[in-house]
Order: C-alpha cells, then structure tokens, then sequence
C-alpha cells in the first residue's frame, strides 16, 4: 500500500461505518438533529451525565458501562443501571454536604470506578468538574485547585498523603475531601472523608436538574507560555459535539467495546475516555495499570478491544518492540485504531496496517475545541501525515492574522493559523477569570488555534507546527513558564529557558537552559540538585529531563528569553542576526 494514501471501504468492517460517505454528511448535517436524537420530544435537558448513563439504563440497564481489569488481568463489570445509581448517590452526597450547582469538584485519581462516579456524579448535580493529572507534584496542584477555587477533592490515600495534606492551609475553599479507598486508614485522618461509606447512604433515586446548554460542565486546565494556567471552562452542550464525533470519528456504537489509553487527568481522558463513548452506550475498557507492551496486546485480545484510542508515544513504543511481537496475539476484534494528542508521524499509521491490519487514524482537536474537530475517518482514504478534514457540523480553515483581523486563505496548500468558525457546541465559553485572555482568542469569527497548518485542494489539513511555546511531551501539555518558575526558586539560578527537545518516543522532551549566579559553579553535582528539585517540586511528567548550564541566555532587548533559538540550536538549525530580535519573535 503506498504511503501517500491507505484507502478503508465499508466493506473492510464487520457493521457498516457510521458516515460511510463524508460528501454526504456534511452536506447533511445539522447540530440540531443530533440535539433531537439525544434529547426526550418536547424536553431540551441536556445535562451530560444524563445523556451519557441514564438514558441507555434505562434502555437497558444489565448492559455493560465499564469493564475494569487489576493488575492480574481479573475483570469486573459496572452496568449502566450500576452506574446511575452510583452517580445519583455522589450527587446525593454533594448535596448533603452543601455543595451547589456551579461550585467545582477536582478529582485525583487513575483510571478506577471512584473517578467516573465523581465524573458523572458532579454533573448530575450541575457542579463544575475539574480532572487533575495524578503524576503532578504539590505545586502544579497547589496552583490549579486555587485558581479553581475547588469545593471538594476526591482522590485517594496514598497521593493525598504525599501531594495534597501539605497544601491542605493554602486551599481555603477546599472543604472537602474525599477518599476513594478510606478503608485503609481513614480514622487517622481526620480532615478527611470515606467515599464509600458516604455513597451506602446516599438517595439512589437523585432527580437530576433541568439543565440548560450553557449550564458549565467542564474545567480543565491547560498550560500556557507564560503566567498561570489557563482553565478552559465547557458547557452540558458540549455532549452534542463528543457525541456526534465518537459516532462519526470513532464510529462506535452499543456493539463496541472501546478502549481508551488518555490520562484522566487530561482532556481526552473526560471526554473520550468517559462522555463521548458512554453518549454512544459503548462498553469501556478500563486498565488502571501502567503502559506494558505485551499487557496492552494482551488486553487488546482478551477484551475483545474494537475500537482504541491511544497516542503516539505509546505507538511508537509499541513499534519499537516490533511487528512480530503484536502477531502473536489475536486482534481480529479491533476494527479502529486512532491516535490523539500530537502529530502521527506517516510510519506509524503504516506500521499499523503492517503489524495490528488496521492503519491508525490521526485526529486532532484541543482542549479548548471540546471535542475532536479534524480527523482521518474509518470509511475514508488515509494520508498518511495529514490531520484529515473537518468534522461535519465544523467549518475549518487556514487564515492569516493582519493586526486584530483574521482573513481566511482560501488558496490551497499556503501555510497559515488553522482556524475554526465559532460557534460550535463543544466550544469552550470562558477562560476562567480572564475575560481578555479568553476574547484574544476570536476575530471575524474565527477561534484562532496557534496551530499553524496548510489545507491541500482536498480539504485534508496539515500541521506545520505550534504557534507558541507549549511543550507536548507524551501527549501531555507543558507550559515553560511555570518550569522556569520553579527553577529560578533555586539560589544559584540567574535565568532559566525550557525548551522542548525532539525525542523519537515522546515526542519532545522538556529541557531546561540554565544561567548561574555569580558564586556557582555548574558541575554535575548542582545540575542533579536542580533536577531533584524540579521533580520533587513539578512532579517527573513536568520537570525536565534535561539541563545544560549557560553563561546567558537569549533575549530581546526588554530582556524576554528567546525560547525560539534555543528551540532552534536543538533542532540544528541556524539562529541568524540576533541583532533585529524584539518582543514578537
């Protein structure tokens, strides 16, 4: 099969493909059908939690929501009536403890049954919810459950202990927390409180609200170049846009059993790893387990896996290993493999269609688009390398910004700022407390991604590369401003600049360029101590892996560090007259 094109028929899969011609459903498509479908005749609730659990329990309620595999390959099944009655007891709980609509529940925790009972519990009860990466360290929590102004946490033992008891004095609004597994010793915390024994009784009949479109669902916190994190706030209309893209991207439905590998504490790890499949009345597949190469095959054979969502970094790990490994097992059921959270490169599409039979289908979206909003479609030729083309219902296009204006480039193949028409239903609706930060976003009614990309004469797009200076290291989004923070705590360290460092498994990773004061000597010895400190600090997935000592650094003549050439001497390439340089390059 040529690299430039792996064509996929309706005829290749075991049911028909949900959009088995992408001309058509555009031509179509209508937001509003997709409302009607979802949604009782006479009746616009579009609460989330709703659309995602109540509505196939009552369907049928003995069908399989979550399938959770331990360490030892044991499974336990969770149905849709499971879950409902789980998720109205949580937010039963939350309102016995006084927690209104609107406040926002954090969680911190992997992928077990306590995460998707808070979930959907949270937004039963209209409450904001708030995912958090588990791999943090205390700061990077400290700062977002503050920005949040989080009313309840719930998480476990062991990382409440080492991440969040030492915080407990800067989180006034933290009134609450709640522990997954209190079992083990809760009595010797007193500030603290047992998820389970709380949730045996609560009301398992909670009547969920009537709940707006524009109700706030969501919180996640993406990081930014500079400054706080940003908190990315969506709607309960934003169910309409997950939906629609697991049926038509993921193509799943109530036959599949879906596997997604996202971090929960991540994006994708809420609305692909919980509300989009769960709105289909799909069957997850749950591994709380860290990434092994022959577990996941294993998984992938014995769950009988047909549709995976996982990253690249993961692939390329599995590519390493090699074809002949991913033979041994029997992969017959899996009739999608699709990729998010950076660019896949065009070997690892093809190597999929080599090693597992199926091509892996690039999608792309961000945090702040809700919902997957270009991809490589199941019944559609595959380009290998390109992000594929618009979600129906999504008009896509790449502009040029002149001044506050953006003016879209209809020439094909002319690189520029991808940009996506606003409104859509998954759009986030505010930047938490940063009204302008969150209007810089628009002109002419265009979101404005900083994705920089090319369109061919096809109507497939094509990333170019990252408008700023976010590091995406095994799909995960590292602002280099709050590494450099926590650098520059350290005595001995003038100025710090984090780059990411092209890495053939992670994709980047996080580099740190460091000038001493005077005093210091930069030997391996201080270089380790910075290393340690970022880690225990930013916790590993955030800190850097590595650290080169310099006497300056790179800056405009305001004294701004010019991320961009250090980001060029790693790639090699030529830095040019540093004479011209100002604040916008």
């Amino acid at each position: 099969m040529p690299r430039s094109q792996i064509a996929k028929h309706p005829a290749d899969f075991p049911v028909p493909p949900k959009m088995p011609d992408y001309e058509r459903a555009r031509a179509d498509f209508t937001w509003e059908a997709v409302r009607r479908e979802l949604t009782d005749e006479g009746c616009a609730d579009l609460n989330m939690a709703r659309i995602a659990v109540d509505r196939h329990a009552d369907a049928n309620a003995e069908r399989p929501a979550l399938r959770v595999t331990d360490r030892h390959f044991r499974v336990e099944d969770l149905s849709y009536g499971e879950l409902r009655a789980r998720t109205n007891g949580f937010a039963d709980l939350l309102c016995r403890l006084g927690v209104q609509p609107g406040e926002v529940v954090a969680t911190l925790l992997g992928r077990i049954p306590a995460l998707y009972t808070a979930a959907l519990g949270t937004l039963k009860n209209q409450g904001l919810y708030c995912p958090l990466f588990t791999a943090f360290g205390p700061e990077p929590l400290r700062q977002r459950l503050q920005l949040a102004g989080a009313r309840v946490l719930v998480t476990t033992l062991p990382l409440y202990r080492r991440k969040i008891a030492s915080l407990r004095k800067d989180l006034p609004h933290l009134k609450h927390v709640l522990l997954a597994d209190a079992d083990a010793g809760h009595d010797a915390l007193p500030d603290c409180l047992p998820l389970e024994g709380l949730l045996a009784e609560s009301d398992r009949e909670f009547a969920i609200p009537p709940t707006a479109e524009e109700t706030p669902a969501l919180l996640h916190f993406t990081s930014g170049t500079t400054g706080q994190p940003k908190g990315a706030v969506q709607s309960h209309g934003a169910i309409l846009a997950q939906y629609a893209s697991s049926r038509l991207v993921l193509d799943l439905g109530t036959e599949d059993r879906f596997w997604c590998t996202a971090d929960p504490g991540w994006v994708t790890g809420t609305v692909y790893g919980i509300l989009g499949p769960l709105s289909t009345g799909s069957t997850l597949i749950l591994d709380p387990e860290p990434f092994e190469v022959r577990r996941w095959y294993r998984i992938l054979e014995a769950e009988r896996v047909s549709v995976w969502y996982t990253a690249p970094t993961a692939i390329r790990m599995l590519m390493r290993a090699g074809s002949a490994l991913a033979r041994e097992y029997d992969l017959s059921a899996l009739r999608l493999a699709a990729s998010v959270g950076e660019p896949l490169n065009p070997e690892a599409v093809v190597w999929g269609e080599e090693a597992l039979g199926r091509p892996f289908h690039d999608t792309w979206w961000q945090t702040e688009t809700g919902a997957v909003m270009i991809a490589n479609y199941p019944s559609q030729d595959i380009r290998p390398g390109s992000m594929g083309r618009p979600l129906p219902g999504v008009e896509a296009a790449i502009v040029h910004r002149r001044g506050a204006h953006a003016a879209a480039v209809p020439e094909p193949d002319t690189e520029g700022e991808l940009a996506l028409r606003s409104p859509w239903p998954s759009m986030f609706r505010a930047y938490l407390g940063e009204t302008r930060r969150y209007a810089a976003c628009f002109a002419d009614g265009w979101y404005l991604t900083g994705d920089l990309a090319r369109r061919d004469a096809d109507g497939y797009f094509w990333f170019v590369g990252r408008g700023d200076d976010l590091i995406k290291t095994s799909g995960h989004l590292i602002g280099p401003f709050e590494v450099e923070n926590v650098l520059m705590e350290h005595r001995g360290v003038a100025e710090a600049g984090v780059v990411g460092k092209p890495d053939p498994i992670a994709g980047q990773v996080v580099k740190a360029f460091v000038a001493l004061r005077k005093g210091f000597d930069g030997d391996e010895g201080l270089r380790r101590e910075l290393l340690g400190h970022a880690r225990r600090r930013l916790g590993a997935a955030v800190a850097p892996k590595e650290l080169e000592f310099r006497q300056s650094l790179p800056k405009t003549r305001s004294g701004k560090i010019m991320r961009r050439l250090l980001r060029a001497e790693e790639k090699g390439e030529p830095m040019g007259d540093l004479s011209s340089l100002d604040d916008s390059g």
